[in-house]
């Protein structure tokens, strides 16, 4: 009992000491090549419950630590550092990438989700660290020129929806927009009136990574939407560990990077002294006005957003984000402005048998347009040697041309600028969208998952166009006042509102037997497009009756399954299948089966290779598959329809006003336009992964096309409508390859390139009559009327260049009005135009480099296009003696361009007009620096308890081309008034808390 007792009092007595071995560890966890501190690193005790995190600053604290403890610090990608602790005060780590573990990276495929190294088709995946720098208004500009096989064309208007096309698109006259999922929740490519895209919405801050699944194989499992590929967007979510909170701001300078080159006022009053009547002489005025200069000016752009995440109550990820953009045009009195709020609750419940994934999203946006066409138009045209404003013009203030008798001309141009300050067109639109996952690992057979997601995107706008009472826009003839002219200004006011519900359940199993690994899903689709507005016409007064419009439901359903097989990591074989039902076609096409099939050999798996240094990775890919198309602008083409008349078609009886009810064309046999896609690829690694890349060839074609073309005579009561026609075949071969050039803990400078190479063809275009060239397309231009200047033909690209081969002088000046006969029949007529060249490129490129010199870092974004040509309905249109000197009561400037050919006339004596020349056909191919920006990370000495970043760039720093036009980059191959791209400087701060 003594010796008990001495025991107790001896222990006793150490215990204060052994409470005063027990400290707290402060530390900082850094990257090792970078330099740059880790956020949410887990740092805990060997074998100890508990633990802490770093913050954004990479800092930790960690309590209880004593003599002896082994410190474990993990990260995921980095492999694990183990320090014993021998009472340090303070620990400074620097973690190292794990390679073995960066290949296990996870990618969206759709229904779920694959490891990299164990997915079988054309799948590519940039994550939030490898997006464009820079002040990125709309998510598009994230991804350009980043994916091989991924074109992503962006407009100069604020807020311009950008054209994506994945492998050069599918169809000839239905959509050729991607699929865009953003987390399970299917979009709608179609947009209320009054906003710009769908993407417009969205904080490019929030979005964690973009997953493109681009061959038919991988993105079967869509069907119905996947023919043009689908874009998987994962936005950012809760994460583990205490509240972390980030503010981003930035301010760009938006300046007028080129114009189009026109006649100075000097230049245009010595071609009028030469070329003028004395009546158009006399029209002459004495200012020198740059009417570009007067339409333009620079812009400020804002952008800012905060967000915390964290996990709340220990159990209860979330993340909030709140964001701001406000984007003035460089063109005056047009602007966007975004401003949205979004939350994430990301909780796991239930031993982690039931994952909960909730998402909300509200984005309230302004938006200020203007009538772009006639403006730019109009700058460009208008006479250099008139003023702005006049004394006395009833028209506020403006010039204008005017008759003899005081009134307005039907035909010249509008003052630019007043149409810029008298025409007033704004709207106001908002979006709220979300989505709820429930994902269930059954108790009682866990390898079973059942999977219950459910979304809404519910976007409405409402809008207006005012023209003031002075502008000259809003003088008409009005037969109630003797025909004279009277200004009643006038008004539209409209709204629009849609609707997109979806509902998707399904079930997954997965299980490893031995080497053997199974995961299979099978599930139910179901999606719901509505829309609803109404469009007030032409009044007086903002206070119209509604005229309310509604258009068809749109409603898809489908089954989808797939089955991936592995074995030993090494053999994988991927089978989709999906079954799709639209509601815009008949009972008899309305099913379509869609299916996919894949295999891949993981061969750096093998004995052979399985610790070869020098190729690290190495894994060969084949897949097939077939997906659909059914997006097309008539929503009930099949059914039998009649619609009431327009203004046009009604008559009046005893005072009141009847419409006429009239037939629609329609046709009964519209059905899916199919794509079958082949794959083959190989993915590569060298030196431990320090290099790796894709390679992949594909061959697709699409058949029964949804083609809007001309219908015979007699055919059907309409002239044009959609029918299911020929086919079109695209080749190509994407690469891209990436590398640590250089990587210590001073400096790493790593380099991605990629490119893509695509031939498309129209192989069919069903039963055609001799002689038959193909069907004209494209958007009317500007000269004559009606002119389109594409075609889609057998044998050639789509939407080629149709028109007369231009022939030349002996100093190689084209002669005017002369034109190759290429059918020798000894006329010049429509027979002699021939397919001349095609608007998409043959080769693109891209570039990105990313270079870290200790607190500096430097980044730049370079694409280059090869092979794509532009029509330039600029000069076609504006460019000769004629659309100067059209008339003797007004005067219009040209381009420069008349210098080059002489031209003095529209047309040449038999008729042909001088648009259809392939003189203006121009060569587009450029190399353009995309953005370069530069940035420094302050010492924490500096403010202790944030980690801060600076930066500074430009954006559209230049372009590198042979095309004098504005802009060599033009979607849809025309140069006609195009809003021009900012060159932005931008100046930009990152807060971490």
């Amino acid at each position: 009992m003594k010796t008990i007792s001495k025991k107790l009092l001896f222990l006793f007595l150490l215990l204060p000491f052994t409470m005063l071995a027990q400290s707290t560890l402060k530390g900082t966890v850094v990257d090792k090549a970078t330099g740059q501190p880790i956020p949410g690193v887990n740092v805990n005790v060997q074998g100890a419950p508990g633990g802490t995190s770093t913050g954004f600053d990479g800092n930790f604290e960690l309590s209880n630590v004593k003599n002896g403890n082994k410190i474990l610090v993990s990260f995921i990608g980095y492999k694990t550092a183990t320090v014993d602790y021998n009472g340090q005060k303070t620990l400074n780590i620097s973690l190292e990438e794990d390679t073995n573990q960066l290949k296990e990276v996870v990618v969206q495929v759709g229904y779920g989700t694959v490891k990299k190294k164990d997915a079988t088709g054309s799948v590519s995946q940039i994550s939030a660290k490898e997006f464009n720098k820079g002040i990125n208004v709309t998510p598009e500009s994230l991804i350009s020129g980043r994916i091989s096989g991924v074109n992503v064309i962006g407009g100069g208007a604020p807020g311009a929806k950008a054209d994506i096309r994945i492998r050069g698109g599918s169809s000839l006259s239905a959509s050729n927009e991607p699929l865009i999922v953003i987390d399970g929740l299917p979009m709608s490519n179609a947009v209320p009136n009054g906003s710009t895209s769908i993407l417009s919405t969205i904080d490019p801050n929030d979005i964690e990574s973009f997953t493109v699944l681009k061959d038919a194989s991988a993105a079967a499992i869509y069907g119905s939407r996947a023919a043009n590929g689908v874009i998987v967007i994962t936005t950012k979510k809760g994460t583990k560990g205490g509240i972390k909170v980030n503010f981003n701001s930035q301010v760009g300078i938006n300046t007028v990077a080129n114009t189009v080159d026109v006649l100075t006022a000097d230049q245009f009053r010595a071609l009028v002294n030469e070329k003028g009547t004395a009546a158009q002489k006399a029209l002459l005025g004495t200012a020198n006005t740059n009417w570009q200069d007067e339409i333009f000016h620079t812009a400020l752009t804002t952008n800012n957003n905060i967000s915390a995440s964290g996990t709340l109550f220990n159990k209860l990820p979330v993340r909030l984000s709140v964001g701001n953009v406000d984007n003035p045009g460089i063109l005056r009195n047009t602007s966007f402005e975004r401003t949205t709020t979004s939350i994430s609750l990301n909780p796991v419940l239930f031993d982690n048998h039931l994952k909960i994934d909730i998402s909300g999203n509200i984005a309230f946006g302004k938006n200020q347009f203007q009538d772009e066409g006639p403006v730019i138009s109009g700058a460009i045209t208008f006479d250099p040697t008139q003023p702005v404003h006049q004394a006395g013009s009833r028209y506020g203030g403006y010039f204008e041309w005017l008759e003899p008798t005081g009134n307005l001309p039907l035909l010249p141009a509008r003052n630019p600028v007043a149409r810029l300050n008298q025409d007033e067109r704004k709207a106001t639109s908002t979006r709220k969208w979300g989505n709820i996952r429930l994902d269930y690992k059954l108790h009682f057979f866990e390898d079973l998952r059942a999977v219950v997601e459910a979304g809404i995107d519910k976007f409405d706008s409402n809008g207006y166009t005012q023209v003031s009472t002075e502008s000259a826009l809003g003088y008409q003839p009005n037969v109630f006042s003797s025909g004279n002219w009277v200004n009643e200004g006038g008004y539209i006011h409209y709204t629009d509102n849609r609707q997109n519900k979806n509902l998707n359940a399904y079930f997954n199993y997965t299980k490893d037997l031995g080497k053997f690994k199974i995961d299979a899903t099978a599930g139910h689709n179901y999606q719901m497009f509505e829309r609803e507005g109404y469009d007030s016409g032409q009044t007086r007064q903002p206070d119209p009756l509604e005229d309310v419009t509604t258009d068809a439901d749109i409603n898809l359903q489908s089954y989808f399954g797939r089955l991936n097989l592995g074995y030993d990591s090494r053999y994988l074989i991927t089978v989709n299948y999906r079954r799709d039902g639209t509601s815009r076609f008949s009972e008899i096409y309305r099913w379509g089966n869609f299916a996919g099939g894949a295999f891949a050999w993981n061969v750096a798996e093998e004995a052979f290779l399985k610790d070869n240094a020098t190729l690290s990775n190495l894994k060969l890919r084949v897949g097939y598959g077939t997906t659909g198309q059914q997006d097309i602008s008539a929503s009930y083409d099949y059914l039998r329809r009649v619609t009431l008349g327009t203004i046009n078609s009604q008559y009046v009886f005893n005072g009141v006003v009847y419409s006429v009810a009239r037939p629609e064309g329609y046709n009964e046999n519209i059905k899916w336009e199919d794509l079958a896609e082949f794959n083959a690829g190989i993915d590569f690694g060298f030196f431990n992964d320090r290099v790796t890349g894709t390679i992949n060839y594909f061959d697709k074609k699409s058949s029964d096309l949804l083609a809007e073309v001309a219908v015979p005579d007699g055919a059907n009561i309409r002239n044009r409508g959609f029918n299911n026609i020929g086919s079109v075949r695209t080749k190509g071969i994407e690469f891209n390859i990436q590398s640590d050039i250089i990587k210590n803990d001073k400096l790493n400078w790593n380099l991605a390139f990629n490119t893509t190479y695509i031939d498309q063809k129209i192989s069919d275009l069903g039963a055609t009559v001799p002689g038959f060239q193909g069907y004209i397309t494209g958007d009317i231009i500007a000269g004559g009327t009606g002119n389109q200047v594409l075609i889609n033909s057998e044998g050639y690209a789509p939407n080629s260049f149709f028109v007369f081969e231009q022939l030349y002088d002996a100093n190689k000046r084209p002669i005017q009005g002369a034109y190759a006969d290429r059918n020798g029949d000894g006329a010049i007529n429509d027979a002699d135009r021939y397919k001349f060249h095609k608007p998409t490129a043959d080769y693109t490129f891209g570039l990105f480099s990313t270079l870290n010199y200790k607190k500096f870092d430097f980044t730049m974004n370079w694409r280059a296009s090869l092979g794509n040509y532009i029509y330039d309905n600029v000069s076609s249109d504006k460019g000769y003696v004629e659309a100067g000197l059209r008339r003797q009561t007004d005067l219009s400037n040209i381009t420069t361009d008349y210098y080059n050919t002489g031209f003095t006339t529209e047309s040449n004596s038999n008729g042909t007009q001088r648009v259809f020349s392939d003189y203006f056909v121009k060569d587009a191919s450029f190399i353009k620096l995309d953005n370069i920006v530069l940035g420094y990370t302050f010492d924490k000495t500096l403010i202790k308890a944030a980690s801060l970043r600076v930066t500074a760039g430009i954006q559209n720093v230049f372009v590198l081309t042979k095309y004098n036009g504005l802009d060599p980059e033009k979607f849809n191959g025309i140069d006609n008034n195009v809003y021009p791209r900012a060159r932005t400087f931008l100046f930009g701060v990152n807060a971490n808390f």
